[in-house]
């Protein structure tokens, strides 16, 4: 064999284990975007269980303002369904795009609940309430920070796919637009989670 056949097959080598290398970490990153997605959708889980029992507590309560709950009952239903289409598409700009809408609808409609909940002193005292809106609470900061994770992944994915020379075999491996960050339409909603106080 000669020196230009063995030279010829060690940068062939290189390539091909440069290549790998790169695949793996395309895979890896975008594991770790949908990983990340996953705790965000625990946590979606967890507050759209708890609304239910927030408007069940609070029916007795608020016979006069059933619109109110109904609305509050809406909106926790399109931003499940969001979620669920964000669930098969972690990344995706249009499945992201329709949960960030589907999550302000839903901050919108319990900002409304809080301002009928404040003039019912009774109900801003009962014990139940007051339970559920702390867990609610502690969820809103939970979503924000598995929300802050998501995007942090999203970041390093996209970094690392957009730099060269990636991005000229990214697309070849599988890994096709860009992945798109978790943003709530009013951005307001993204500094501080809704405010729920009976005191």
């Amino acid at each position: 064999m000669s020196v230009a056949t063995i030279v010829v097959l060690v940068l062939f080598g290189g390539i091909v284990l440069f290549m790998i290398m790169m695949f793996n970490r395309l895979v890896a990153l975008r594991n770790r975007l949908k990983n990340a997605f996953a705790q965000i959708e625990v946590q979606l889980k967890r507050r759209y269980d708890l609304i239910p029992n927030l408007v069940e507590t609070a029916k007795a309560y608020l016979q006069h303002e059933r619109e109110t709950l109904e609305a509050v009952v809406n909106a926790r239903n399109t931003a499940t369904r969001g979620l669920s289409q964000a669930h098969d598409r972690p990344g995706d700009p249009q499945a992201m795009a329709v949960l960030g809408q589907a999550e302000h609808g839903l901050a919108s409609a319990l900002s409304r609940f809080n301002l009928v909940v404040e003039a019912y002193p009774e109900l801003k005292a009962n014990q139940n309430m007051m339970q559920v809106s702390e867990e609610l609470t502690s969820t809103e900061n939970k979503v924000a920070f598995a929300r802050q994770a998501f995007n942090d992944a999203v970041m390093t994915y996209n970094t690392y796919k957009q730099s060269f020379p990636q991005v000229v075999v990214a697309g070849m491996f599988g890994h096709g637009p860009d992945a798109a960050l978790l943003e709530f339409a009013d951005s307001e909603q993204i500094q501080a989670a809704p405010k729920v106080s009976f005191q």
